[in-house]
């Protein structure tokens, strides 16, 4: 099979996850990637939960491996001008730049998008920013609960009237959404390289990513100007979407909006009386009686298991799903013939399973191709290759401008 990005030449400067998750996707589909760490290491490694190891095994950060496999690691001091110029160095013989480096930085740097063009004229400028390189609010940093969540609305289209906190989110929702925005901006970017010949600056938001994942709910917005309605579980429009309690505790979730599915949900569940009731024959009526039905639907749900009715709904052809938790979905059948869990290979804690790309093409090689680079591994390597000296990378890494396993006593991350 052949890696859809085969020679293609990446040098990420970014951390966090959104930037490094796109740089990890593009390795997977073949490109050299080159991580560019400062000194201390990406603020990401050791940031998540740490998986519980046996006894003896290493620890495994396996969410930073997530993001950051299949990449060379070079660690280098930004804030000096000889680390800035090893980097723009890399970048002049690259295909693909990614940076999550606030504007302002990227300029005080010269890692921006002039700068690097004027190097390397054919190269892709790609930024991940909060809010967009334009406006007044450019240069304020955006993370994945401020600017996707928050600002983004997520939060307030998920929340409910009487219960006005914010839902306990989950790390690298927004970020990850973004990623794939990024790397399919990347990938038209290097298309149109090829028919131009000419560069490209890329500018991806966390904000423009969750105005895509709230579309639905702001294209009516942008026309009318009203919020979607908060009415919870008892004022949907619909009442067999959503989710259920089932007597063993277990949550199912139903999708079948179309009128044709009630007549048979309610000769399913053995209330063939509903579908002639006047209050909830018609969709005005369910809807307008919506309070009332959940309330008769959570009696019946409450009557069986998640198996017993996910067994019935089955046989009836019913659109439903699990209200699965994370180790459940960890260990899905299905999810493991989609080879949706590859492994990976560590050198101290030894095989362990990951999350596969999402991109999927018949016939190419997309897959890990190895765990990510401790802190400056391959510093020594990737610079050597610019043509730098055993003299000259002994000499930066005693000035503290590069660093790596080889290099200093720092441990690796």
């Amino acid at each position: 099979m052949v890696a859809p990005l085969e020679g293609i030449r990446v040098v990420e400067v970014a951390n966090w996850m959104a930037g490094p998750g796109a740089a990890a996707l593009m390795a997977d589909m073949g490109a050299e990637v080159v991580k560019v760490e400062p000194l201390r290491g990406d603020a990401m490694r050791q940031a998540t939960r740490q998986p519980a190891m046996p006894p003896g095994v290493a620890p495994l950060d396996a969410s930073f491996q997530m993001d950051n496999r299949g990449k060379r690691g070079v660690a280098v001091a930004l804030n000096r001008p000889e680390g800035t110029d090893l980097v723009r160095r890399l970048a002049a013989r690259a295909d693909v730049f990614v940076c999550n480096l606030m504007p302002g930085r990227q300029a005080k740097f010269r890692l921006d998008a002039d700068t690097l063009l004027a190097l390397n004229p054919r190269l892709v400028h790609a930024t991940l920013t909060g809010y967009g390189l334009g406006g007044p609010d450019a240069t304020r940093p955006g993370y994945d609960l401020t600017a996707f969540f928050g600002r983004g609305a997520v939060l307030h289209a998920m929340a409910e009237p009487d219960n006005p906190a914010p839902p306990r989110l989950r790390p690298a929702q927004g970020d990850h959404t973004a990623a794939l925005a990024l790397l399919a901006s990347i990938l038209a970017a290097l298309r149109l390289v090829e028919t131009t010949g000419k560069g490209q600056r890329l500018d991806v938001s966390l904000l423009s990513a969750a105005a895509w994942t709230m579309a639905t709910d702001l294209a009516a917005t942008l026309v009318d100007g009203q919020n979607p309605p908060q009415g919870g579980r008892r004022a949907r429009p619909h009442a067999l979407h959503g989710g259920f309690r089932c007597s063993d505790g277990r949550w199912l979730l139903l999708f079948m909006p179309e009128p044709h599915w009630w007549p048979r949900f309610c000769a399913a569940v053995q209330r063939p009386e509903w579908a002639e009731d006047p209050r909830f024959a018609s969709y005005a009526g369910r809807a307008q009686n919506m309070a009332e039905l959940t309330v008769l639907l959570d009696g019946v749900f409450a009557t069986r298991t998640l198996e017993e009715w996910g067994r019935l709904f089955d046989a009836e052809g019913f659109i439903w799903g699990p209200g699965s938790t994370v180790a459940e979905f960890a260990a899905d059948a299905q999810a493991e013939v989609d080879g949706l869990y590859p492994t990976i290979d560590h050198p101290e804690a030894g095989t362990f399973r990951t999350v596969a790309s999402p991109i999927r093409i018949s016939g190419a090689d997309i897959a890990p191709r190895g765990p990510a680079p401790s802190v400056g591994q391959h510093t020594t390597g990737v610079l050597a290759d610019l043509g730098l000296t055993a003299q000259e990378l002994t000499a930066l890494a005693a000035d503290g401008i590069i660093g790596g396993p080889d290099l200093t006593d720092q441990p690796a991350g």
